[in-house]
């Protein structure tokens, strides 16, 4: 989301005639985009300040802008604590760049941190690849996960309409973009803000009718999609999924915790159970399907009986891959007021046990690849070789191949290219390109 959030940004700057400059201390503006999910990644953002900071006293020019969740965190604080910035902007601003720019230009030093309508903005964004694009279809988010600061700096949910995202999914097609991912915080959220009911009573506008909405647009072969949330994760969604070619065989899905009471103690609203559930019918119907998670380890009051639970779900799902943490209180959540707070030296322990079987687990279910040949889409050149490629199965597997087939045959981004897997690791694959 904030990637996406940086591509809408960065297009405006370069419509106002801004490029970009060849280091970080020699440009005339510099944006951070702020991510305020975890302690260590707000901390970066005060350090990067600091320094620019200190230029700003000697370049008065300097125009120094903190956007996203940090900003919308902080507000005018931020200009207490650093006097020397120009522009503190929530997300839900980022469309409204040049028109807050305009306001520093004339002199003001500017908090835009206030609720806001999201303004629809599908011609300026700067996409860091042309082949894969992301494309928002809601906004914010409405749960009240107790560990979670995301809904308080990201408002409330805010759906667009099918017909804008169509619009936009066709305009990558005509700019030759293959694959989309459709982001929201909570995607299976998708058009709960929307109107509209079947004659059968259903509510219209849901994530499964979106992909229907969506998945002929021509020359898009692969549609992707994330956040989802395993309490509104439905059996159509999954139906859909398994129907729709266009639909890749990935899911990610958080389930935090393998514990029942400390998933409820962070209000996340389903059972370990429940999750267990998804993932056997999503195996049921696409049997290679590829789930990846997040987990939350040392979240407030955990025993060590609830931590090998954890460990248990990890072992018993085999998940692809993983987004692992130890809990990290934020500012404004119910969890970060709580007594029964962990020691460090516990959060490290759990985690670092957690990440061990985490590659462990990734190892084994990659093992599967080996000597099978799979559809990779050529997203770009292997910076670490340039005679590779490298790109990503439809189970979402990072996979390196020879640009180049000894018969002559040259491969380039944007292909999909059959490669049989002659070497596996836990999170990336290799082989050879076949005819």
């Amino acid at each position: 989301m904030n990637k996406a959030d940086s591509e809408r940004m960065a297009g405006i700057l370069e419509a106002m005639g801004y490029h970009e400059a060849a280091a970080e201390l020699e440009a005339d503006l510099v944006l951070y985009n702020t991510c305020t999910i975890r302690d260590n990644a707000e901390q970066k953002v005060y350090s990067y300040l600091g320094r620019q900071a200190r230029r700003k006293r000697t370049h008065p020019h300097l125009k120094l802008i903190v956007a996203g969740c940090v900003a919308q965190q902080e507000g005018e604080a931020l200009l207490r604590r650093i006097p020397e910035l120009d522009l503190v902007m929530g997300p839900q601003h980022a469309n409204r760049l040049e028109a807050l720019l305009t306001q520093v230009d004339n002199g003001q030093q500017v908090v835009a941190t206030d609720d806001n309508h999201i303004l629809e903005d599908l011609t300026t964004a700067r996409r860091d690849s042309t082949i894969c694009a992301w494309v928002n279809v809601i906004y914010g988010c409405n749960e009240r996960c107790t560990y979670c600061v995301v809904p308080s700096v990201r408002g409330k949910e805010q759906s667009r309409s099918p017909e804008a995202i169509r619009r936009e999914i066709e305009g990558l097609a005509a700019s030759g973009f293959r694959e989309i991912t459709l982001l929201g915080q909570n995607i299976d959220a998708y058009g709960r803000d929307l109107p509209g009911i079947t004659p059968e009573g259903r509510r219209q506008n849901t994530l499964t009718d979106l992909l229907h909405h969506i998945h002929d647009v021509e020359g898009i072969e692969r549609i992707r999609f994330a956040t989802s949330h395993p309490r509104y994760f439905t059996e159509r969604l999954i139906e859909a999924c398994s129907d729709l070619p266009k639909l890749c065989e990935h899911f990610h899905i958080p389930f935090q915790s393998g514990d029942n009471d400390v998933l409820k103690a962070m209000a996340r609203g389903y059972t370990v159970e429940r999750y267990r559930r998804i993932v056997n019918r999503i195996r049921e119907r696409m049997p290679d399907a590829a789930i990846s998670t997040d987990v939350i380890v040392a979240f407030p009051g955990e025993t060590d009986a609830q931590f090998q639970n954890t460990l248990n779900v990890v072992e018993e799902v085999g998940f692809d891959q993983v987004n692992t943490a130890a809990y990290s209180p934020r500012p404004n959540t119910p969890a970060a007021t709580w007594t029964n707070q962990l020691p460090e030296a516990v959060k490290v322990e759990r985690l670092q046990e957690l990440n061990t079987l985490v590659e462990r687990v990734a190892r084994q279910r990659n093992a599967r690849y080996a000597g099978r040949v799979e559809q990779v889409l050529a997203e770009g050149v292997n910076p670490k070789n340039p005679q590779q490629l490298m790109g990503r199965t439809r189970t979402n597997r990072l996979t390196f191949f020879a640009a180049e087939e000894p018969e002559g045959c040259r491969y380039s981004p944007g292909d999909l290219v059959a490669v049989q897997i002659n070497s596996v690791r836990s999170f990336s694959l290799s082989g050879t390109p076949v005819q």
